[in-house]
């Protein structure tokens, strides 16, 4: 028992360890990167941005496959942290998860496209050049609304997953509330995109909605895994209450 306590001490801070880290990742990737090359309606200025920042766009197309691999690990660590809670509720927190990673992981093959189309390969040349940087742009929206979908899947994640917190009794009720809060942000946002022909009008509320909700929850649960741990003698109890009802 003592060996196992240890691991799920180490789980828990590696949890919020990568946790932590997608958080700098997707923020350098995004917000630093993406948002600095990508130009919303302005296809040609955008195409020079990337050609002339080439290295700077692979470098964020690395990032999110970085992304990829380390939600995957974190959907592993959190079903083993909650698994005393509901076995198949932390299965499915789990798999949702690994699904958002997937969904992001076809998206990036837009930005490849982009990388394609700009070349300046000898089998473009039958393009004019406003047509190779309009069909850039398209992939790079086409990027967007495929990760939107994967947004939504992880708001059903972030849903069961606060839910399994409140419940734990080793994990603080709040941050549970919170990231519930969280989930309804994500989900309101991505189905708002595909819903309202307006949408860009309503953006920044829309923002705000999904932002502030998700900064809250998800450090709140990404500090508190990396300082503070699972309160082991809860946790015990629940593996012990799980294992009398048979469903460890």
């Amino acid at each position: 028992m003592v060996e196992k306590v240890n691991s799920i001490k180490k789980i828990a801070r590696c949890a919020g360890l990568v946790y932590l880290l997608i958080a700098i990742i997707a923020i350098l990737a995004n917000s630093f990167v993406l948002e600095s090359l990508i130009i919303p309606g302005d296809a040609a200025t955008t195409a020079n941005n990337i050609m002339a920042n080439e290295l700077l766009f692979r470098s964020a197309i690395a990032s999110f496959m970085v992304l990829v691999i380390l939600d995957v690990v974190v959907a592993w660590a959190l079903y083993i942290l909650l698994r005393p809670v509901n076995k198949n509720l932390a299965m499915l927190a789990a798999w949702f998860r690994v699904v958002f990673a997937t969904i992001l992981g076809i998206a990036l093959h837009n930005f490849l496209s982009v990388l394609q189309l700009l070349s300046g390969a000898d089998y473009l040349k039958v393009f004019e050049t406003e047509q190779l940087e309009a069909q850039a742009m398209l992939f790079l929206n086409a990027f967007n609304y495929t990760w939107l979908i994967g947004l939504t899947i992880f708001g059903l994640h972030l849903f069961i997953l606060g839910y399994l917190i409140f419940q734990s009794s080793y994990i603080p009720k709040i941050i549970g509330i919170l990231l519930v809060v969280s989930s309804l942000g994500y989900i309101t946002d991505s189905f708002a995109n595909f819903l309202l022909p307006n949408y860009a009008d309503y953006e920044a509320l829309f923002l705000l909605i999904v932002a502030i909700p998700a900064i809250i929850g998800e450090l709140s649960l990404t500090f508190w895994l990396l300082l503070k741990g699972v309160n082991i003698k809860h946790w015990e109890r629940r593996v012990a209450q799980a294992q009398n009802a048979d469903k460890w």
